[in-house]
């Protein structure tokens, strides 16, 4: 089911080690937006959904590994939640992690993102995940500004252009 505004706000909040510590989206208990979200229905036991959900955000896919829900949760702890009669559907999981980027301005997301370009890998970076966000109809509170800042410091016209300068200086090329 595409097109179902998600019940709690994201950010891009959190930096992630796979992708050269850019920016990435995370469930925020302030700020951020509200987003159109999709729900993917698997015809399978909750107990199982949570396992597919966690080994995908874990990267542990083909694992066979189970989610163990959390004792104590800690600032990288990978937590499935559920919300109960959404969007027409009985049970919805999503992951959640802490945020961790501070301060959380559109400023520090804007460094973060041109940062992990030559850092992450091809096509892995914050840049190309803020293009990816925006092509999918996602913004938050802060990525126009982050996007700007990214314009700003690049002195490119659009994202797409920001990159490949940056990609360019990350190999060795101009400035």
């Amino acid at each position: 089911m595409a097109n179902v505004l998600t019940p709690f706000s994201i950010e891009f909040a959190r930096k992630s080690g796979s992708r050269g510590s850019a920016p990435t989206l995370v469930p925020v208990p302030a700020g951020g937006s509200a987003v159109q979200g999709r729900i993917f229905v698997l015809d399978v036991s909750e107990a199982e959904a949570a396992n597919r959900l966690w080994r995908r955000e874990t990267r542990k896919v083909g694992s066979g590994l189970a989610y163990v829900p959390p004792e104590k949760i800690g600032p990288n702890t990978v937590v499935v939640r559920r919300v109960e009669n959404f969007g027409g559907v009985k049970v919805v999981l999503f992951t959640d992690i802490a945020a961790n980027i501070e301060p959380l301005t559109a400023e520090t997301l804007a460094i973060l993102a041109i940062e992990s370009v030559g850092k992450a890998a091809p096509g892995q970076d914050g840049i190309n995940y803020l293009i990816s966000a925006k092509a999918n109809g996602i913004e938050t509170a802060l990525s126009p500004d982050c996007e700007s800042e990214i314009l700003r410091q690049s002195g490119c016209a659009d994202l797409e252009e920001a990159l490949a300068k940056f990609q360019d200086i990350a190999q060795g090329g101009g400035k």
